[in-house]
């Protein structure tokens, strides 16, 4: 997943390089924080949220049932 959401923020952002992703397992859900570049932080939001709609959706497709609860969050 982390990978996952890491290509997909680095393909949207103008530096890449800033993108972090931090896993962190808690005992009812997989949480991933997504950070930025300050500058990138509207563009991994997008309007009205739909770029961050769009990429949780991705990421909660790919996940599956099978791998419990997944939340992104979007840190700056």
């Amino acid at each position: 997943m982390k990978a996952l959401v890491e290509h997909i923020a680095q393909s949207l952002v103008d530096y890449p390089e800033a993108v972090q992703v931090e896993e962190i397992h808690e005992e009812k859900a997989h949480v991933l924080r997504l950070s930025v570049h300050p500058d990138d932080i509207g563009k991994v939001i997008g309007k009205q949220g739909r770029t961050a709609k769009a990429i949780r959706s991705v990421v909660y497709a790919a996940c599956g049932k099978q791998n419990g609860r997944v939340r992104l969050d979007i840190v700056d």
